[in-house]
């Protein structure tokens, strides 16, 4: 069999430079081994570093990976923190911690899901309970079932899409097929039947390293929504939480705060009808911490074309051979909708995260724990 996967950017040398910096800035690391391996055969992990005081209680954290391509731009910007490192910025009595890739398989197989075909963003839900259903998805999973890249069932597929866009309109389309959907696990924005790898290896990490802490600023790492080159900085809940106010108040206008439910649509290209997402799931799973959690968002493509290459990238896991010339040049395609070859995209994207990351950084001695 063919192997002509792309091997760069690859998940290897995402890894190796991540490690090497983070060595080379004295960070504690740890390493949560995946069970599966990548398309060349290499181990998958979820990194973590610890910069500062092992005893620190105010915590900044930078989480990349949760969908997988999009980890390219966090790892990136997680990289580039640790090789400019001084540590000597770090305020007296806070702490960095670096998780590198919670959804490994996601960003080595250049998916924006992981190993089940699960959304990480839609399974952070207590299963315990009844999952939200999305019956509106039903009416168009077919779509997203296309046995064909192309040729005549694809171009049937491609019709019912654009009927469902004219009576719903994309706004409204998007809202039903991105809400997340827990009964088509070969659909899209699956959301699981169970606690994937990353959500417990996520929540493992949350236990160990924050359990104490008494105020935490987290940043959740991604990209794919909004205007090109645009890094929009979010609080993506489901209501408001303690730490809010000292959010807003710490970035003022900057701040946009997205409160997620039914027939909730947002403008700015991110899901307002999906439920478990990382940024709701960890004010819940520390409450005895005066938590914010934060998204970067940083803009690519418009909306359609995002949207084309997932279903393209969808197919290939379904139907084609993820190592063959097809699957390599879709994967090219979907890594540029979600990482941006272009130079200038990529430094405004590391600049302004660094620039959230350094006002964060700075506050944190000065917010007061309410909890």
């Amino acid at each position: 069999m063919s192997h002509l996967f792309p091997d760069r950017p690859g998940y290897r040398q995402l890894r190796e430079r991540f490690i090497a910096a983070a060595t080379t800035a004295g960070a504690r690391l740890s390493e949560y081994a995946h069970p599966l391996a990548g398309p060349f055969g290499e181990t998958l992990a979820t990194d973590v570093a610890w910069l500062g005081d092992p005893q620190a209680r105010r915590v900044l954290v930078a989480l990349s990976g949760t969908h997988g391509v999009e980890g390219y731009y966090g790892s990136d910007c997680q990289s580039r923190w640790l090789e400019d490192f001084d540590p000597r910025a770090l305020p007296e009595g806070v702490a960095i911690l670096m998780i590198h890739l919670i959804n490994p398989w996601g960003t080595a197989w250049m998916r924006r899901v992981n190993e089940d075909n699960l959304d990480q963003n839609r399974n952070y839900l207590d299963f315990s309970r009844p999952l939200p259903d999305n019956r509106a998805y039903g009416d168009v999973h077919r779509i997203y079932a296309c046995e064909e890249l192309r040729g005549p069932k694809r171009d049937q597929a491609d019709a019912q899409f654009q009927a469902a866009i004219d009576a719903l309109g994309w706004a409204g389309l998007m809202s039903v097929v991105e809400a997340g959907q827990y009964a088509f696990p070969d659909g899209l924005f699956f959301g699981g039947s169970e606690p994937s790898w990353s959500n417990r290896t996520l929540r493992s990490i949350v236990g160990e390293y924050l359990q104490d802490a008494e105020v935490v600023a987290c940043f959740d790492l991604h990209t794919g929504a909004g205007d090109y080159g645009h890094p929009m900085l979010m609080s993506i809940v489901e209501s408001a939480y303690p730490a809010l106010e000292d959010a807003r108040a710490l970035f003022g206008p900057w701040l946009f705060t997205l409160i997620t439910g039914a027939n909730r649509i947002s403008a700015t290209g991110v899901a307002a009808t999906s439920t478990g997402y990382t940024s709701q799931m960890l004010p819940d799973a520390l409450p005895g911490v005066h938590l914010m959690p934060f998204v970067i968002e940083c803009g690519t493509y418009p909306g359609a074309a995002v949207h084309g290459h997932l279903r393209d990238d969808h197919w290939l896991h379904l139907h084609g051979d993820p190592l063959d010339e097809t699957g390599r040049r879709i994967k090219q395609g979907l890594l540029e909708q979600f990482y941006p070859a272009d130079p200038d995209w990529q430094e405004v994207a590391w600049v302004r995260t660094r620039q959230v990351w350094n006002r964060a950084l700075a506050a944190l001695p000065g917010i007061r724990a309410t909890r």
